[in-house]
């Protein structure tokens, strides 16, 4: 049975840890905000296990997000100190170098680019203040392959990667988030569309799909078991040719 309180502090405590081994005593938890329950949870605990002066967000609007006060307010709440760089020319400039040699910027091109520019965004900041990237995928999205290869998928350290969504939002609400932290509807911001209408399921049928085995729509399951075969390349390490002497 899955209980919020012991599994909060048990993250804390190993991002605690994590920490300790892998860097000194100065290094930065550096959090992407969006503003979703993702980051938020994933910034809540960095804050609670390191200090607020070690974590670091950065806020990666593509043009103009509307939703981009709740990151703001996020950041503010959890009283860290945080950037914001607007991706959008180097999107739009790789686009153009796309175009200028007769290639076509279809849709895996225009969904994936952002999210890589922004771990790239996400390293260069790492990089300059002194940190340690934090991966904010949650189990639910990595089964079904709902995140970007060296986009979104990567990260230094993952401390929800074993979290369903619903587990996720437990942790968040015993960290003591705001609703509007936690209940925002997911949605990638560049379709329209939320995640659940992306993947024709709701995240309670995976979840507990995921954690029960129990999914009572064949056809679900079915897409489900298709994306999450799809998907695996984007957890697994890369394969590479192994020579023998």
């Amino acid at each position: 049975m899955f209980e919020a309180s012991n599994v909060t502090g048990g993250i804390v405590e190993w991002i605690r840890e994590w920490f300790g081994a892998g860097g000194s005593d100065g290094t930065k938890a550096i959090v992407g905000i969006s503003g979703g329950k993702d980051s938020s949870v994933v910034a809540a605990l960095c804050v609670r296990a390191l200090g607020a002066d070690r974590v670091f967000g950065v806020l990666m609007p593509n043009g103009k997000q509307e939703d981009i006060d709740v990151a703001r307010d996020l950041c503010a709440a959890l009283d860290m100190d945080y950037v914001e760089i607007n991706i959008e020319n180097a999107v739009q400039g790789l686009y153009g170098g796309i175009l200028d040699v007769g290639m076509e910027v279809n849709d895996p091109v225009a969904f994936n680019t952002p999210a890589r520019v922004r771990m790239a965004t996400l390293y260069a900041v790492a990089a300059i203040v002194g940190g340690r990237v934090a991966n904010t995928c949650n189990l639910s999205e990595d089964w079904v392959g709902y995140s970007t290869k060296f986009g979104d998928s990567a990260g230094d350290f993952s401390p929800l990667s074993d979290l369903t969504v619903s587990e996720v939002k437990a942790v968040g609400r015993e960290l003591g988030l705001a609703p509007e932290f936690i209940d925002k509807v997911p949605a990638d911001g560049l379709c329209g569309k939320t995640d659940e209408e992306n993947l024709g399921f709701s995240y309670e049928v995976l979840d507990r799909y995921i954690r029960e085995g129990v999914c009572e729509d064949a056809g679900v399951k079915a897409r489900i078991d298709h994306l999450h075969k799809l998907g695996r390349h984007k957890l697994e390490p890369m394969p590479g040719f192994k020579l023998e002497y």
